[in-house]
């Protein structure tokens, strides 16, 4: 993808111009990834031309293959247009950085005057089942793009039922790119389920395999966050919200942090202007202060940069590749059965906590409805506000 050898309308921009352009856009970035892909697409395709719409097109359809917010990517891609590597590289913070520092205020003032205190539970219950609302709904919308055939269905099922027996988050992955690469020759796919399905009983029987699943409580480092944001930045196929539940397994399975606070992180970067992987800073705020926050965002975004920065000639040949191509199709699959379980565990912690259950069940419901049938940069924001107004109001 050379841009420079065909477009006439490429960009005579300053490097610090260049950030403080991408900074701006980082500060209007509400609504999540279609808002803010609209915006960069109205911005500097639409209106200043640096590329014109087919490529523009073509190049979304491949950041939507590969892992990574799409927004963020497509950030780093116009500034290495405008300015080469070293542009992409001040495209991608710039874009980054208001979210990263709003997150990371937002991570102090929650665990310094927030988390503990009685006064807020209501609210944050009310908040936090507006969330599960919200994760249930993507659910299905990144299930109705991936799952196309009975063979993906099948994917995400077993993919589902491996999460929720806790076995390690590479089993479904490798087992899913494997059977859908495999999905011509049926004996292969077959002998790649069966032989997944044997290891995941082996884990469970076995005492080694046992000890290895038992969950650790040792204290947080930096090390450790950082290995949880890259697993989470190299692992989000088809929406920001495949993150979840790596980083989830990582932190609140070391129990660093308890689901609540979790929840809470996630409905805060849904209300920011930022990428909502940018929940990762909180999570790692709260699981290990300011060195954690820096460590977990540095892990999340690296393949974002990575892949922009270092295959950016390649990455069409590389998307094409056609073994390729149904491997990423299968571990896709795999990951929306891995998503559906994170909910189902992220419900369960908090069902456990309330203590209304009919007004739980009309606030989860009508923020379901609200997710499903409006559209808008407003729309998040408007519905864990009013969880929190129903949470506040109502003993939940």
């Amino acid at each position: 993808m050379d841009y420079t050898a065909t477009d006439k309308h490429l960009p005579l921009i300053s490097l610090p111009a260049l950030f403080l352009k991408f900074l701006r856009f980082g500060f209007l970035a509400f609504g999540g990834p279609v808002a803010q892909i609209a915006m960069l697409r109205q911005s500097l395709v639409e209106e200043e031309r640096w590329i014109d719409r087919s490529r523009f097109n073509k190049l979304l359809a491949i950041l939507q293959v590969l892992p990574g917010p799409e927004a963020h990517e497509l950030c780093v891609h116009f500034g290495i247009v405008a300015r080469g590597r070293i542009g992409g590289l001040l495209a991608g913070l710039g874009f980054m950085l208001p979210g990263f520092a709003l997150m990371l205020l937002a991570g102090w003032v929650y665990v310094t005057w927030i988390a503990g205190h009685g006064m807020w539970s209501g609210p944050l219950l009310g908040v936090q089942i507006a969330v599960l609302a919200i994760i249930l709904r993507a659910v299905f919308r990144i299930g109705g793009h991936i799952l196309l055939d009975r063979l993906t269905w099948g994917i995400a099922s077993g993919s589902a039922l491996l999460t929720l027996s806790n076995m390690p988050f590479w089993l479904p992955l490798a087992a899913g790119a494997a059977v859908y690469a495999f999905a011509h020759r049926s004996y292969l796919a077959v002998a790649v389920a069966v032989f997944t399905a044997g290891l995941a009983a082996c884990l469970h029987l076995a005492p080694f395999g046992q000890a290895a699943l038992n969950i650790s409580h040792e204290p947080s480092t930096d090390v450790a966050l950082f290995i949880a944001g890259l697993k989470g930045g190299l692992l989000t196929f088809g929406g920001a919200y495949t993150a979840i539940p790596y980083v989830r397994a990582d932190t609140v399975g070391r129990g660093w942090l308890s689901d609540t606070t979790f929840l809470d992180g996630i409905a805060l970067a849904g209300i920011l202007p930022a990428p909502l992987v940018i929940f990762a800073t909180f999570v790692g705020y709260a699981a290990g202060e300011l060195s954690g926050a820096i460590a977990i965002t540095a892990g999340m975004f690296l393949p974002a940069f990575a892949f922009s920065l270092i295959f950016f000639e390649r990455l069409e040949a590389i998307v094409d590749h056609p073994a390729l191509q149904r491997a990423l199709e299968g571990v896709a699959a795999a990951v929306v059965g891995i998503i559906a379980a994170t909910f189902l565990q992220l419900g369960e912690a908090a069902w456990l906590r309330i203590s209304s259950l009919p007004t739980a069940i009309t606030l989860f419901c009508f923020a379901l409805i609200a997710a499903w049938r409006f559209k808008g940069a407003w729309v998040t924001p408007a519905i864990l506000a009013s969880g929190a107004l129903v949470g506040a109001a109502a003993s939940l």
